[in-house]
Order: C-alpha cells, then sequence, then structure tokens
C-alpha cells in the first residue's frame, strides 16, 4: 500500500488535479455581435443582437466584449425597464473605453445599450439570459421569438475562432475519462 505522505502520491494527486481543472474550467469571452461589433445596426440585420443573443449560451463565468471606437459610442448596462423603454439616466454600470469587458457572476438577465443617445432607439442594445437551471433563453423582451430566424446567421471567420458554447457532449466525458486512465497510468508506473 502507498503511503499517503509520499513525494509520488502527492505530485500524481497535484498532476490529476491539474488536469482535470484543465478539463472542467471553461469559461468563454464573447465578442457582442460576432463580426458586427458594437454599433447602431445595418438596415440589412437590424435585429443583429436579438440574433447573436438567442445563439449563444452563456454561464457564469463567460465574458462579454464590447468593441467600438471610443470616442464615438459606449456601453451601459441598465434595468429591465430602462432597456424598454430606452431610458438612459442612471446606468447600472458605465463603459467608455471601446473595449468593453462585463464578466458574468451572477445567474439572471442582464441589459445593455449604447450610452449615446438615440442609439437604443436603433436598436443597439443586448439582452441576454443567464439561467440557474440550464434551460432558458436569451430572448429581447422588443421581439418574441416569432420574429427570429430558425438558423442563425453564418459569418466569415475573419478575426479567428468564434468560440462556440461549451456541451456536454461525448467529447467532455470522455476528455475525463482520457484523464482518469492516464493519472492511473502514472500512478501505476510510479508505484
Amino acid at each position: 500500500m502507498a503511503d499517503l505522505r509520499s513525494t509520488r502520491f502527492l505530485f500524481l494527486c497535484a498532476f490529476q488535479f491539474l488536469v482535470l481543472v484543465q478539463i472542467q474550467v471553461s469559461c468563454y469571452q464573447y465578442k457582442v455581435g460576432d463580426l458586427d461589433a458594437w454599433g447602431i445596426p445595418t438596415s440589412a440585420n437590424p435585429q443583429v443582437y436579438t440574433y447573436w443573443s438567442k445563439y449563444h449560451n452563456f454561464k457564469i463565468w463567460d465574458s462579454l466584449l464590447f468593441l467600438y471606437p471610443p470616442s464615438q459610442d459606449s456601453v451601459i448596462q441598465v434595468t429591465r425597464e430602462n432597456y424598454n423603454s430606452c431610458n438612459l439616466t442612471d446606468p447600472i454600470l458605465y463603459m467608455n473605453n471601446g473595449n468593453s469587458l462585463f464578466n458574468i457572476s451572477t445567474y439572471g438577465d442582464f441589459y445593455f445599450t449604447s450610452g449615446v443617445p438615440g442609439h437604443c432607439q436603433k436598436k443597439q442594445k443586448l439582452h441576454i439570459s443567464v439561467p440557474g437551471n440550464g434551460s432558458a433563453s436569451a430572448y429581447s423582451p422588443s421581439y418574441g421569438p416569432s420574429a427570429l430566424p430558425d438558423t442563425a446567421p453564418s459569418y466569415p471567420t475573419v478575426f479567428g475562432s468564434i468560440p462556440l458554447p461549451p456541451s456536454s457532449s461525448p467529447t467532455n466525458r470522455f476528455s475525463i475519462l482520457l484523464s482518469f486512465i492516464i493519472g492511473s497510468a502514472i500512478w501505476a508506473i510510479i508505484m
């Protein structure tokens, strides 16, 4: 039987812990609007942020990256009521550096709009939902589910890969199994 205080045993436990952390920690940074970035939606894609939020599954520790020219725009987090009425007074959070990062640290609904007067009325606003039970979707209250397309818009990948939401696919379970097998093999070799 192995001595639980031996250097080899402690090394193995640390190794297995690091492998499992690598597999299990998967948070994503989403660029809001993907290739459209943060700005007034075009007439060709007026509901870009509604579509965008529908096709992403957000979870705690993910983050939203808002990219925009800092001298021309900003991002504010607002209440649901202010989101629906495009009221820019008393924001919860104000960001204006052009490279604004919002870290999701709790479950619930989050509402964002441009801090520039008139932009919200032109549909430069975003509603996301971070479900606590993994079943909710993020529809913008301004548009019902019937206004949303059945397929996700397709964008060419210009700036590198766009992160896909995590899933509990067999690949993830296979990774955990693989780490267990590797850890057990190392354990057998060391002991």
